[in-house]
């Protein structure tokens, strides 16, 4: 059983839902990174998407924008990346981490090579914002021969066939966008998230997780309620991005959100 698929079924015995936060590789600089996931992981996360940085973020809005401009500024790249979840599971056996990014730097790399080189970082699940089911068979049968979860964006319109797609090659939990556009924009239509989560759920027993649009608690308490898991990235990012003069300070406020929130989602199945 993957790290991803304890966790998620671990939660259900008790009623609870996954804290998935999202923070940029390298954002603000590099040795800031790890440090910030076991803090995270005390604050009482569950999983961690890492994102690799990328010049060309198409689907994320100009926070996330922003920290991938800061971390390449510091030469981050997916190597490092991957260097920096290496660094973070030598201390935490437990807490999954899941690859956030873009096609190019994988296909750049080779997706046998980069299949190899998660597996030894001890990655749990990549998730490849640009890559649709269509033309993922060859990458997840790599991941899949080496226990990393391949997950899968699924959107508002995404049909009955393209959740089926993703359930069949997906594994680990599948990331519900519920808006439309780029990350950090809009605000949720939790009745449009509830009908369509009655679609994805008539087609597939993998978890959801539900992000795009989760800034505060009382979100992530509503998003909670819907879903097997909530993710949350822009609002964490903003705070980094707010204390660029004062990291600490901006992982003392992101631990404080991620406090409030896992209160918050946690009083939903009390």
């Amino acid at each position: 059983m993957s790290r991803l698929t304890n966790v998620f079924a671990e939660l259900e015995k008790t009623g609870r839902k996954a804290l998935i936060p999202f923070i940029t590789a390298g954002d603000p600089q590099p040795d800031f990174t790890v440090p910030m996931m076991h803090a995270m992981v005390n604050a009482g996360v569950n999983v961690i998407e890492l994102g690799v940085p990328f010049s060309d973020p198409m689907a994320d809005g100009p926070v996330i924008q922003r920290a991938s401009e800061r971390a390449l500024a510091h030469k981050m790249s997916l190597r490092k990346t991957l260097a920096i979840a290496a660094e973070f599971r030598k201390t935490n056996q437990t807490t999954p981490v899941v690859l956030m990014g873009y096609l190019n730097p994988i296909e750049a790399m080779g997706y046998e090579a980069f299949a190899n080189a998660a597996q030894i970082a001890d990655i749990d699940g990549v998730l490849t914002v640009d890559l649709p089911p269509e033309e993922a068979e060859e990458c997840t049968a790599l991941l899949k021969a080496r226990d990393i979860d391949p997950i899968f964006l699924l959107a508002p319109n995404s049909t009955d066939e393209r959740i089926q797609k993703m359930d069949a090659l997906g594994s680990g939990y599948i990331y519900y966008v519920s808006l439309k556009g780029v990350t950090g924009a809009g605000h949720l239509n939790t009745t449009d998230v509830a009908n369509k989560l009655q679609q994805i759920k008539a087609h597939t027993t993998l978890p959801i997780g539900i992000g795009f649009g989760v800034k505060d608690a009382l979100t992530a308490q509503t998003v909670a309620a819907l879903g097997d898991g909530v993710v949350v990235g822009s609002a964490l990012i903003s705070k980094i991005e707010a204390n660029l003069d004062n990291p600490e300070r901006a992982k003392q406020e992101i631990c404080e959100l991620l406090s409030a929130m896992r209160l918050a989602m946690d009083s939903v199945g009390a």
